[in-house]
């Protein structure tokens, strides 16, 4: 049982108290409701030991996901989230990644789901535990029967098909479609898409997307098989500087067109080697899939309220508005 402090105690404490507050507002301006930390957790700008692991299938070295990777940071730095990222391409790996992250007792975790099949028992264990995971840009048409919580990106089908209608309007006639990663969800989807809406005819030409040079070559040896071929649409940006080579090499007629986007693409778009890229924004991905994690935990939101995709593109690049995200692009965010 408690006993009341005497009268006299408590006036003591409280003139204490007082004086106290009058300090730390002249000499800090902390709040006198709480501590610091407190009054930063309420404005937002601390995640409180919060731990996020954000798993893709990215390789090393692959400029597309660097830029994932800072959207990812920028979040993570402005919600106080400690933040892990991992990537492996090969899908057995990515899995044992995401159980790696459930044995550390992750807070949260970001995937993508470019092999929807090997991600199914790892997310499981996720939930299992308690673990909210949310995914981002690979799979679109599996977060949710994944039992992903919200899902960031670029419905795939949907730009292969614009991108197939912005062939039509440059007057193409036969497309070759660079997967640069076999089974790959997303990849396929794009290219699927082009040939649903594109007039001309769709070929899908596959390669080796970790060696640069055997890109450039297989190409190359595609156009000089083949003459018709006036559109290469490659499947990203470094990729689209491959087929610029290949053109160059096996004196082709065709123009080059791609997805996604990089400093070196914008050069490329500005000097008309390419028509134009489709901007899916990798690191708006990174940075959404991690604050919606904090926001999860700290607020209850889910964004889209777990039926719909947050969509993240796609959006044309062209020269006409390169100059635009030109900036953006320089300083290694777009």
């Amino acid at each position: 049982m408690n006993t009341p402090s005497p009268p006299h105690t408590s006036v003591r404490r409280n003139r204490v108290a007082a004086l106290a507050s009058a300090l730390c507002l002249l000499v800090s301006g902390c709040s006198v409701l709480g501590t610091a930390d407190d009054a930063t957790d309420a404005a937002g700008g601390s995640g409180g030991g919060m731990k996020v692991t954000l798993v893709t299938h990215g390789g090393k070295g692959d400029a597309f996901w660097d830029l994932v990777r800072r959207g990812a940071e920028a979040a993570a730095a402005k919600d106080g989230v400690d933040l892990t990222y991992v990537g492996d391409a090969d899908p057995a790996a990515q899995a044992d990644l995401v159980r790696e992250a459930v044995r550390d007792k992750a807070d949260g975790i970001a995937v993508t789901l470019a092999k929807p099949a090997a991600m199914r028992g790892p997310v499981a264990q996720a939930k299992a535990a308690g673990i909210p995971v949310v995914g981002l840009n690979s799979g679109i048409d599996a977060w949710r029967p994944t039992g992903l919580l919200e899902y960031f990106g670029q419905d795939e089908s949907v730009a292969g098909q614009a991108v197939g209608d912005k062939l039509d309007g440059l007057k193409a006639e036969h497309a070759l479609c660079v997967v640069h990663e076999r089974g790959n969800v997303a990849l396929e989807a794009r290219c699927a898409g082009v040939r649903k809406t594109f007039r001309g005819a769709t070929d899908n030409l596959y390669v080796d997307g970790t060696d640069p040079d055997a890109v450039t070559a297989t190409i190359a040896s595609r156009l000089r098989q083949d003459s018709s071929i006036d559109e290469v649409v490659t499947n990203g940006a470094q990729f689209a500087m491959s087929a610029i080579k290949a053109v160059r090499q096996s004196g082709s007629r065709a123009k080059v067109a791609t997805f996604d986007l990089n400093k070196d693409l914008v050069e490329a778009v500005r000097d008309g080697d390419v028509q134009f890229a489709v901007d899916q924004q990798p690191y708006l991905q990174g940075y959404l899939a991690v604050d919606a994690l904090w926001l999860y935990r700290t607020n209850g939101n889910v964004s889209g309220g777990g039926t719909a995709p947050v969509l993240t593109g796609p959006a044309f690049v062209t020269r006409s508005n390169v100059s635009a995200v030109a900036r953006f692009a320089a300083a290694g965010t777009r």
